[in-house]
C-alpha cells in the first residue's frame, strides 16, 4: 500500500511538470495580435488585369463556371501548354482576345500614396488596382518596377494613409520569429506566422538578392506582403516559394527590406536602377580548380572570360584571377560576387583581392553602370530589351568586325539559369541573327525580342573564337 501510494505521488508530481512545463512553452509563444491589429491598415490587396490572345481551353469552363484563378495557375504549373484535353477537342487554338486578371500583395510605404510590391506581381498590367483594409479601391499607376530584384513601387492618388515602419534587415538571426500579412488565393488579410530558416540565399535567376529564408506559410497571393519581426517592424517583402506542387511547402523567400528600400529609392527619384557592373564572366571553384590552384578549399570566383570594353579588362583583371574579396568582403561562393557588385555605385573604385597565379594580390577597379540596354526605366521597364534573356550586349566596336561576320551585338555578360544560359549562349559570343533577321544593334535586339513567340524555339546564329554556330532559343510563358 506504501508503495502504491508513493506511486500515485511520483505521478501526480510527474503530471504537475508537465502541465507547468506545457504552461511555460506556451507563454514563450509569440502573440501576434497586437502586430495585426497595428500593421493591418497599411496593408493592401493588388489586382491587375491585362489583356492576351487566348487559346481554346477546355477547362476555361468548369461545371458551367468559369475556372478559378488559382486552379487554372495550379494546372497551368503542372502542365504547361501541355494541359489535359478531353476527347475529340483540339488544344492550341488561337481564341478571342481575353482580359486576364492577377492578384497579389503590397504595403504602403508614405502617407501620399506609395506602395511597394514585387516586380512579378505588376508585370505586364494593363490596369492595376489596390484594395485598402477600409474597402477603398484606388487605381494606381507603376512609377517603376526592377526585375532584377523583382521590386516594384505604386503610386495610389490618397493622402494620410497609414503607413508601415521600416526595420533592418542586415542583423537578423536564422530562428528569430516573423509573420506575414497579405492575400493568399485573394484572401485579404491572412497571416501566417514562422521562423527565418536561412540567410543569405541565392537563388539561380536572382543572383542581386540574398533571400530571407523562412517556413511561414505563403501562397500565390501573398507575393508583395510584407515579412515582419516582433516589434511590427518589415524586415522583408515576400516574393518567392520552393515547390513541386504550386503550394506551400514549408520553404518561402523574402527580399530583405535594405535591399528592397534601396531599389525602390532610385525608381522613386530616377524611375530606374543602377547598379555596377564589372564586365567579367565568372565560374564557380570546384574542389579540383581549388587544388590546382593552390587553395586550401574551393571558394570565390573564376574569372572565365573578359569583356575587352569593359572595366575589370581596362584595370587590369585577366582570365583565370579567382576574386576572393570586394572591399573586404569575403566572396564565398561565385554567386556572391554579382550582388556585392551590383550594390556599388558606377563611378565608385573597389578593391578586388585576387589569387592570381597562385600569388595573392589586390586590384582596383573602377565599377561601370550596366550597359544602357541593360537599364530598366519607368513603367517597369522594357520587357523587350536582351534583359528578357538574361544578357548584357554592346555594339560591336572598331575592330571587333571579324572578315566571317560584318554585322551583331557582343554578348558581355550572361546571367546564371537565365534563358539565355539555358540557351547556351556565352559572354563574348557576338550575337549575329535571331531567326531570319539579322541584329544589327541593341535597340534593334530589343524589338526582335518583343516579337518572338512564346513556348517555341527559334534559332540564333552566334559567331564566337573564329567559328559560327547557331543555338535554339525558347521563351517560356510567364
Amino acid at each position: 500500500m506504501i508503495r502504491m501510494s508513493r506511486y500515485l505521488a511520483l505521478c501526480m508530481l510527474l503530471g504537475l511538470t508537465l502541465v507547468v512545463s506545457q504552461s511555460a512553452m506556451a507563454q514563450k509563444l509569440p502573440d501576434f495580435t497586437q502586430l495585426v491589429e497595428d500593421a493591418a491598415p497599411a496593408v493592401v490587396n493588388i489586382s491587375t488585369s491585362r489583356e492576351i490572345q487566348s487559346r481554346s481551353n477546355p477547362f476555361n469552363q468548369f461545371g458551367g463556371q468559369e475556372l478559378p484563378d488559382f486552379f487554372e495557375h495550379f494546372l497551368r504549373k503542372r502542365f504547361g501548354d501541355q494541359m489535359p484535353m478531353p476527347p475529340g477537342s483540339q488544344g492550341g487554338n488561337q481564341g478571342p482576345r481575353e482580359e486576364r486578371h492577377s492578384l497579389g500583395s503590397g504595403f504602403i510605404i508614405s502617407q501620399d500614396g506609395y506602395v511597394m510590391t514585387n516586380a512579378h506581381v505588376v508585370k505586364e498590367a494593363d490596369e492595376i488596382l489596390v484594395r485598402l483594409n477600409d474597402g477603398r479601391e484606388l487605381k494606381a499607376e507603376l512609377v517603376g518596377a526592377d526585375a532584377k530584384t523583382d521590386v516594384a513601387v505604386l503610386k495610389v492618388d490618397a493622402e494620410d494613409l497609414p503607413t508601415l515602419e521600416l526595420g533592418n534587415s542586415e542583423h537578423l538571426k536564422v530562428g528569430q520569429w516573423v509573420a506575414a500579412i497579405g492575400s493568399p488565393f485573394g484572401l485579404d488579410h491572412s497571416v501566417t506566422s514562422g521562423i527565418i530558416s536561412a540567410m543569405d540565399r541565392t537563388l539561380p535567376q536572382d543572383v542581386y538578392v540574398p533571400f530571407i529564408q523562412t517556413d511561414v506559410a505563403i501562397n500565390p497571393g501573398n507575393s508583395g506582403g510584407p515579412l515582419f519581426n516582433l516589434d511590427g517592424e518589415v524586415i522583408g517583402i515576400n516574393s518567392q516559394i520552393f515547390t513541386r506542387s504550386g503550394g506551400y511547402m514549408g520553404l518561402s523567400f523574402a527580399i530583405p527590406i535594405d535591399v528592397a528600400m534601396d531599389v525602390a529609392d532610385q525608381l522613386r527619384n530616377d524611375g530606374s536602377v543602377s547598379r555596377g557592373w564589372l564586365g567579367v564572366m565568372i565560374q564557380p571553384v570546384s574542389r579540383d580548380l581549388a587544388d590546382s590552384f593552390g587553395m586550401d578549399s574551393p571558394k570565390g570566383a573564376l574569372v572565365a572570360d573578359l569583356d575587352p570594353e569593359g572595366p575589370a579588362t581596362r584595370d587590369g583583371l585577366k582570365a583565370g584571377d579567382v576574386i576572393l574579396e570586394v572591399d573586404g568582403q569575403a566572396v564565398d561562393k561565385s554567386s556572391t560576387l554579382p550582388r556585392l557588385i551590383g550594390s556599388v555605385t558606377p563611378g565608385d573604385d573597389v578593391e578586388l583581392r585576387v589569387l592570381r597565379n597562385g600569388e595573392r594580390q589586390t586590384v582596383t577597379v573602377t565599377v561601370s553602370d550596366w550597359p544602357e540596354s541593360q537599364q530598366a526605366g519607368a513603367g517597369g521597364g522594357n520587357d523587350t530589351a536582351p534583359e528578357r534573356l538574361g544578357i548584357a550586349v554592346q555594339p560591336l566596336q572598331e575592330g571587333q568586325h571579324d572578315e566571317a561576320v560584318d554585322n551583331g551585338v557582343r554578348v558581355v555578360n550572361v546571367e546564371p539559369g537565365s534563358i539565355a544560359s539555358a540557351a547556351g549562349i556565352r559572354a563574348g559570343d557576338i550575337l549575329v541573327s535571331i531567326g531570319e533577321h539579322s541584329v544589327e544593334s541593341p535597340q534593334q535586339l530589343g524589338e526582335l525580342i518583343g516579337e518572338l513567340p512564346e513556348d517555341r524555339s527559334v534559332p540564333v546564329r552566334l559567331y564566337r573564337n573564329g567559328h559560327s554556330y547557331y543555338v535554339a532559343l525558347r521563351l517560356t510563358q510567364e
